[in-house]
């Protein structure tokens, strides 16, 4: 059947096409409307920032007319007012959170490092949602069955994942993703718990064999090599 309108889930000119409407749609109206409160958009998600409440539900409101007007609906539950609290804004409201791109961002209790002290911002981190799907995605590689593979091959093959991983969600708390790293590194341990005889069934002397391997060859993988090795047990 010939398709006279819209465009496939999934079609390679879609994601193209959506930019350039949601260009039209959201950027260029912002930019015009609303100069001085700043923006970013990625895709189909977006974010402003507002000086208060009324400002912000204000936006809110004037977005979902335009984006009526062009034939668009903005999500009803994924479109929310977020409160950027921390150690000066103190107020309660019901939202204080929010991810974007991979990234949730909420009040963390972060170190001045000039000052020697802690404080309350809001900050970004790596969410929850994308260490799962870390975490899964070194699941389905399968290295703790892989007998047939060396350490070094499995840190060539896994190395760029993880310097993935690192250049990304590494910018902002790179102390977040330590559970990532820790379950590469207790996948290591089954690996080696399968591989020799002599730790089969002995999970503390695999353990130890590996942090031995961490200290002596850091290099060996990219999150040893940023002093970033964890717990093995």
């Amino acid at each position: 059947m010939q398709r006279t309108r819209e465009t496939p889930q999934g079609g390679v000119v879609s994601p193209l096409l959506a930019n350039l409407f949601l260009h039209y749609t959201f950027d260029v109206w912002m930019a015009r409307n609303y100069p001085k409160a700043p923006w970013c958009r990625y895709a189909d998600d977006g974010l402003v920032h507002c000086k208060s409440v009324k400002e912000a539900e204000a936006i809110r409101a004037a977005l979902e007319l335009r984006f009526a007007e062009c034939g668009l609906e903005m999500h009803p539950t994924k479109t929310k007012i977020v409160y950027c609290k921390d150690g000066t804004r103190k107020r309660t409201y019901p939202q204080t959170e929010f991810t974007f791109l991979g990234y949730t961002f909420r009040p963390r209790m972060v170190k001045n490092a000039k000052r020697n002290s802690l404080f309350v911002s809001f900050t970004p981190a790596v969410s929850s949602a994308a260490l799962k799907a870390m975490r899964q995605r070194t699941r389905r590689l399968n290295y703790r069955n892989r007998t047939d593979l060396s350490l070094p091959d499995i840190a060539r093959l896994h190395n760029p994942i993880l310097r993935g991983w690192l250049e990304y969600y590494g910018r902002f708390c790179p102390s977040a993703l330590y559970p990532v790293f820790r379950h590469f590194n207790k996948t290591l341990v089954a690996w080696a718990m399968r591989k020799y005889k002599r730790f089969k069934g002995h999970k503390v002397r695999a353990s130890l064999f590996l942090e031995d391997i961490s200290e002596k060859r850091p290099q060996l993988f990219v999150h040893w090599k940023r002093g970033m090795a964890g717990a093995f047990a």
